[in-house]
């Protein structure tokens, strides 16, 4: 899908198809698009629109170039398809003239956030720099609010993890939990290497701006974005660094609870150890045994059994075993 809108100094409106491309023309939209769009854009602008694979490739030559004129970036990005998954997804920017084409494979909510912000003129849209600076504005304020989630999960967690109550319910059992921390560590890793990827768009842009002499504005709103985004990995490695913790306490608390499911099983088997060696001696069946026709064998051999399990259990109570 392709949306082209136009600038009025204050605000964006979608350009009329009827009407012809002008100099206020300043935001090229491709969505999902079809080559007839892409060929579109290309024969307006006069560039080379990336296709998706090309898009994916990963080496900087791929993603940071110069072409006739224009500039282009492309950017991973992590973006939440419900309130429980992320998506992945890499973004292309290109600056040719005074416009900006964005060309994505995900509906992110950062774009109708960012057209929210412009009908409130909370942003500025009178180039397409601006409008670039704009979307990696919402899109770090959307992994900042994507990361306040993930900390609060992982907080339940962490009461889960170190509950007192000896009886987990079904929602705090370790093996729940740890499925718990492991999505959570995929989504903090993801939303790292987004801003990561964010960190190096932002790096070209300022460098393409002051190629293209853009407004002073344009750089202090990159340097202000820049500082949040650097106070937003600090407070993920802090993050994963808890999200590692917690793994290792999980696997601490399995591993002591099947050590003491193996010591149990360990101390009844010494338990039953002597009154099987009673039973034994009495099941053995030969003519001549002194207590055979003893009118008081069997309570006296059930009684032996039950002593000879009794002594071992208060011997290890008292050691702390049991």
């Amino acid at each position: 899908m392709l949306t082209i809108y136009d600038t009025n100094g204050e605000s964006l409106v979608r350009h009329n198809e009827t009407a012809p491309i002008s100099p206020d023309t300043v935001w090229y939209d491709l969505l999902n698009p079809t080559k007839e769009e892409d060929n579109h854009v290309e024969a307006l602008l006069k560039i080379s629109v990336p296709t998706r694979a090309e898009m994916r490739e990963i080496e900087a030559s791929s993603r940071f170039y110069h072409e006739n004129g224009a500039s282009y970036m492309t950017g991973f990005i992590a973006h939440n398809i419900d309130e429980q998954t992320l998506g992945s997804s890499t973004l292309t920017f290109i600056l040719t003239g005074n416009a900006l084409v964005t060309v994505r494979y995900s509906d992110t909510k950062a774009f109708p956030t960012f057209l929210s912000r412009v009908e409130r003129r909370d942003a500025t849209c009178r180039t397409g720099a601006s409008i670039m600076v704009g979307l990696i504005e919402t899109l770090i304020e959307q992994q900042a609010d994507l990361i306040v989630n993930i900390q609060d999960r992982v907080e339940k967690i962490a009461q889960g993890i170190f509950s007192l109550d000896k009886r987990r319910t079904r929602d705090t059992k370790l093996d729940v939990l740890l499925k718990g921390i492991g999505k959570q560590g995929d989504m903090v890793a993801r939303l790292s290497e987004s801003a990561t990827s964010i960190e190096r768009v932002l790096h070209v842009l300022r460098n393409t701006a002051q190629e293209r002499n853009c407004d002073g504005k344009i750089f202090q709103r990159i340097g202000t974005t820049d500082r949040d985004l650097k106070s937003l990995s600090e407070h993920m490695r802090f993050l994963s660094d808890r999200i590692g913790f917690l793994l290792n306490a999980t696997l601490g608390l399995i591993s002591n609870e099947q050590n003491q499911i193996i010591k149990l099983f360990s101390v009844m088997a010494v338990m039953l150890m002597p009154p099987t060696l009673v039973a034994s001696i009495y099941g053995m069946n030969f003519e001549h045994m002194p207590e055979i026709k003893w009118l008081h064998g069997y309570p006296m051999a059930l009684g032996l059994m039950v002593i000879s399990a009794v002594i071992p259990f208060l011997y290890f109570r008292r050691k702390g075993w049991l």
